[in-house]
């Protein structure tokens, strides 16, 4: 069945309605007809099933027949990403978004090729905030990701949020790999961690200054192995570990 999204808000009746660029996508790209069915997502962990009753020429009238309430994660995962280029960035959102970060807050470091004024950063946020809503239709997870808008590392380490877990991918000597961290972690408190972060810096990784904060922040250095990948690649392996490792059966006293 065609996915589609509406807000929160948008899905309290026992009939909604698409509008704007979904009516456009259900209408004219998929040409959708009365009486399909289609899931809407609310982004908040709902999967909406429906039939459609009507359609106009700008809007899509739907009946809920069925509401599921989808489990979340049993981890919380925030991903503190260097924004990269353009291209490059839309993929880590994309894949963020499917791999289960239920938050990504993109940094600007001293080595960030993308530097964004207020009003750049702005749009830029909208625009993957937008990526992330086609890829939970793609992939068909009920949760959004919350992305907030740039800012500089120093900025988000002011802050002094707290994580059970805090990692860094690290090209320096002495990261170790991050299975070693889970399970000295799991040793240590008995289960997996539940809120953790992430950081994946630019291309060239952190300077020696900023990776130093970050440490000092209380985040534990991992490698990704011995290549230098991109940024890009970086954060989808590390997703993509963090997503198997907190997922699967646990051991209750690993070796």
């Amino acid at each position: 069945m065609h996915r589609f999204y509406l807000s929160p808000s948008e899905c309290q009746d026992t009939t909604l309605t698409l509008a704007g660029t979904e009516a456009h996508h259900a209408l004219h790209v998929l040409r959708v007809a009365r009486g399909e069915r289609v899931v809407v997502l609310d982004g908040a962990g709902h999967e909406l099933l429906c039939e459609i009753r009507d359609t106009s020429r700008g809007e899509v009238f739907l009946a809920v027949q069925q509401r599921n309430r989808l489990a979340v994660l049993p981890y919380r995962l925030t991903l503190i990403q260097a924004v990269t280029k353009a291209k490059s960035m839309e993929i880590i959102v994309q894949k963020a978004t499917e791999l289960g970060a239920a938050r990504l807050v993109p940094v600007l470091s001293e080595r960030s090729v993308a530097q964004l004024e207020s009003e750049a950063a702005e749009r830029k946020t909208e625009k993957w905030r937008s990526i992330a809503i086609e890829a939970i239709k793609q992939c068909g997870s009920p949760w959004l990701p919350e992305i907030e808008e740039p800012l500089k590392a120093g900025a988000w380490l002011a802050r002094n949020e707290k994580f059970e877990l805090t990692l860094v991918a690290s090209l320096q000597p002495g990261a170790v790999h991050p299975r070693e961290v889970l399970q000295h972690f799991q040793i240590e408190h008995g289960r997996p961690p539940r809120q953790l972060a992430v950081w994946i810096g630019p291309e060239g990784d952190f300077t020696p200054a900023e990776l130093g904060a970050i440490r000092g922040a209380g985040a534990q250095p991992i490698t990704l192995g011995p290549l230098v990948l991109r940024s890009e690649t970086a954060a989808i392996y590390c997703l993509s570990f963090l997503s198997y490792e907190l997922q699967s059966p646990r051991v209750e006293n690993p070796a």
